[in-house]
């Protein structure tokens, strides 16, 4: 038998709960199947393990499963070992109680982006985000803000391919498209999804940045497009500046280049 992850059922468990992490309405078991080349009757058999254990749960009137809470507990031990997140959380609370918006900081992980730290913003109206959830970097403001400013082979990887999944009608879809923007990030110095992951969703992200050293994280802030007029994504983006700046002054030697 090969000893690819896919041979195993520890490893087709693993492919599932990544796959479910990156699906923000769910997967049934046939879309599980069918995405992973995993045959129906062993997903099926995994995910009543996985339901039983609390690591997925099935949506009210549904038959589309979604991560449970143990599966997003995994990773909170691990995220609260990463200095930058925590000395991050105060200036990130400033940022929240000035712009009344949820602040995000994000690293890379593979090629994906992952939250690490999360200041959520008053009000009934949220933002479906949270500490451990993994983005793409071609339609998300922290997203750019990785391919921008930091390890250099993950924007060469995806400029490799040659088209990226259209989550809306303003997605980045090709590889000309997502140079000419990193471009644009570079130069103004900060990244701008504009309804790009998630209609009526605009979030704006600045690199935290170590001179001499390179990348640490992304910061952003999200809110929809009346909370985040277009006017006003400059006045955001130095403000987020500001706060990245006061984060970098605190990390000090603390966080190597890339490191979350």
């Amino acid at each position: 038998m090969s000893d690819t992850p896919h041979a195993s059922a520890v490893g087709r468990a693993l492919l599932i709960l990544e796959c479910l992490d990156n699906s923000r309405r769910g997967l049934n078991i046939s879309e599980l199947s069918r995405k992973l080349s995993i045959p129906k009757s062993s997903t099926h058999v995994i995910m009543l393990t996985l339901e039983r254990m609390g690591y997925v749960q099935k949506k009210p009137e549904s038959l589309k499963y979604t991560l449970g809470l143990r599966a997003y507990g995994l990773g909170q031990g691990m995220m609260k070992n990463l200095s930058v997140s925590e000395v991050a959380l105060p200036y990130m609370r400033v940022l929240v109680d000035q712009l009344h918006l949820p602040a995000h900081l994000a690293v890379p992980d593979g090629d994906q982006g992952v939250y690490i730290q999360k200041v959520e913003a008053p009000g009934l109206l949220k933002i479906d985000t949270y500490i451990g959830r993994r983005m793409d970097l071609h339609c998300t403001g922290v997203g750019k803000v990785i391919l921008a400013f930091g390890p250099p082979e993950i924007l060469e990887r995806l400029l490799a391919k040659q088209v990226y999944i259209r989550y809306t009608r303003n997605t980045i879809t090709t590889p000309k498209q997502l140079q000419r923007e990193v471009e644009r990030v570079r130069q103004h110095g900060y990244a701008l999804d504009d309804e790009e992951e998630e209609l009526a969703v605009r979030c704006v992200a600045v690199p935290v940045l170590q001179p001499g050293k390179g990348f640490v994280a992304a910061l952003s802030v999200s809110g929809t497009v009346t909370q985040i007029p277009i006017e006003q994504v400059e006045r955001t983006a130095e403000r987020l500046r500001e706060t990245a700046s006061a984060i970098f002054a605190r990390v000090g030697e603390e966080v190597a280049p890339g490191q979350g």
